[in-house]
């Protein structure tokens, strides 16, 4: 983690041809935190999210569903912005390639540096052509008997004249980038496979498309009408385009030539748009280049990657007002899996919110405060931290560098365990300490220094807890307040197998 360098971070801006699903959710949520946790150390921070308006799979959604282009895109871009609320997002900015007139200026600006370069020409090609991911595959990448890796239907054939780029000037300069380091991708399997790709040589990819086939939708090519930005060109320009590129506004220097660090999060699918075609843009541009670029896995249900087309599909937006935000967020971080798809089930997140939120960490807060009030009137002592509290004190003191680690490593589930350990030490506490027992022994001097240290605990969990529930941590805050008095227990995590039931005090 650089010392209080500046941190842009992004996401990956995904279709509008179908409604949001719990996928798009797991990148905002992770893309979140991030950011979330950067700002609460102190580092000034940019975070930018949207919508890719220009693919041609938008105007054929559009045409399936006999709706009008702009009337479909934005309807869908509508949807996508409007996860900000229910899942607690922190985006500072939100682009949409079709409707932000910063975008169209900073798209032709970054083509006219690559040809200025000479690393453009025209010809003829035919080829495999998947529309569900906007590229074409060569036969050898095809898989069971010729189908899309990623979507599993067999590709158009297609031929047209389009503009090519030179991706193949760069393999080299690309190969040391990603070997060293320069350039960052995590994880290491997701670094080697784009290794992989690189070593095996790098054909040049064509990056227009013919706009009658666009129905004119699209960027026009700057001094070829006839011709649109191939989607992944225009989509992958929003990271310096939302920055004002191409326009003269300032963000950009100070967000993307002058950030510390910048960020992509993205999905497996489209790794190597980001790790080597995007690299290469910005090579040819004479841009600065990201420097991590953080892979997630997928999502699945029943073992299928989810996906409107193949109707299984969870709407991220309905969970959240059936089980809460804090019940989903808490899933999306501490359930999915660093490397390899994660599959999920209804019942694995109301095991998870009430397991952890409501019996663990909720029961900690509520059994300390109700103590603290039972005993104690609700005020702490200045009690100093005994031989009996060292491994709860120890536990909350090395929290925050623990979860600076697991997050500079891009590994939620780490950093959810390093929260953890403070509950389960907590919860220990009480169970060895027994509270109630020495308040009736009158014991005075080692029951105030357990609830000070329980106390002490929880407001450390609460302002760590911050980046990942938000709004959890927000309730958390409300009842322990700071200083030497505390509020009245509540249930800051109500259960949600079942409708929650009434309130009831712990048997302290």
């Amino acid at each position: 983690m650089t010392a209080n360098g500046r941190f842009y971070i992004t996401t990956a801006i995904p279709y509008v041809n179908a409604a949001p699903h719990l996928g798009h959710a797991l990148e905002l949520v992770q893309a979140d935190v991030l950011a979330r946790h950067r700002r609460q150390r102190g580092h000034p921070v940019r975070f930018l999210t949207g919508t890719d308006d220009n693919a041609l799979k938008n105007v054929a959604a559009a045409r399936a569903a006999g709706v009008d282009v702009r009337t479909f895109v934005d309807s869908n871009a509508a949807r996508f912005a409007a996860l900000r609320d229910p899942l607690a997002l922190s985006f500072d900015d939100f682009i949409r390639t079709s409707a932000d007139p910063r975008h169209p200026a900073g798209v032709t600006q970054l083509w006219q540096e690559c040809a200025a370069a000479g690393d453009f020409y025209h010809r003829r090609y035919a080829g495999l052509y998947c529309a569900g991911c906007e590229q074409f595959y060569p036969e050898t990448e095809l898989t069971g008997g010729g189908l899309c890796p990623e979507h599993l239907v067999p590709p158009d054939h297609v031929a047209e004249d389009n503009w090519f780029f030179r991706l193949s000037r760069y393999a080299d300069r690309l190969l040391v980038l990603l070997q060293t380091g320069q350039v960052r991708v995590e994880p290491a399997a997701r670094r080697n496979e784009v290794l992989a790709f690189v070593r095996a040589g790098l054909a040049d990819f064509s990056v227009s498309r013919p706009a009658a086939r666009a129905g004119g939708w699209g960027i026009p090519v700057p001094g070829d009408p006839g011709q649109v930005v191939y989607v992944w060109w225009d989509a992958l320009t929003n990271y310096v385009t939302a920055l004002g590129y191409g326009s003269g506004r300032p963000e950009y220097e100070q967000w993307w030539v002058d950030s510390a660090e910048r960020v992509h999060v993205i999905g497996k699918g489209i790794v190597r748009f980001h790790a080597v075609y995007w690299l290469a843009l910005l090579l040819s541009a004479g841009l600065p280049l990201p420097t991590v670029v953080f892979v997630h896995d997928y999502l699945t249900v029943a073992g299928a990657k989810l996906s409107k087309t193949a109707g299984n599909a969870v709407d991220p937006t309905s969970l959240v007002d059936r089980y809460g935000v804090d019940a989903v967020r808490w899933w999306l971080l501490r359930e999915v899996a660093r490397v390899g798809d994660t599959d999920f089930t209804v019942e694995r997140l109301v095991h998870r919110a009430d397991g952890d939120l409501a019996n663990g960490l909720g029961n900690l807060v509520n059994r300390t405060l109700t103590l603290v009030h039972k005993y104690r009137g609700g005020h702490l002592s200045e009690a100093a931290h005994s031989g009996e509290t060292a491994r709860l004190a120890d536990a909350a003191a090395t929290l925050a560098g623990r979860i600076d680690r697991a997050l500079d490593a891009f590994d939620f589930r780490a950093a959810t365990d390093a929260l953890w350990s403070v509950v389960d030490e907590g919860n220990r506490l009480v169970e060895a300490a027994r509270p109630w027992e020495l308040a009736r022994a009158g014991d005075t001097l080692r029951l105030d220094t357990v609830l000070t240290a329980l106390v002490q605990a929880c407001r450390t969990l609460t302002a760590e807890l911050q980046p990942f529930l938000p709004t959890g941590a927000q309730r958390l805050r409300d009842q322990l307040l700071t200083g030497f008095q505390v509020g009245r227990p509540q249930p800051a995590f109500p259960r949600v197998a079942a409708e929650p039931a009434p309130f009831r005090p712990d048997r302290w």
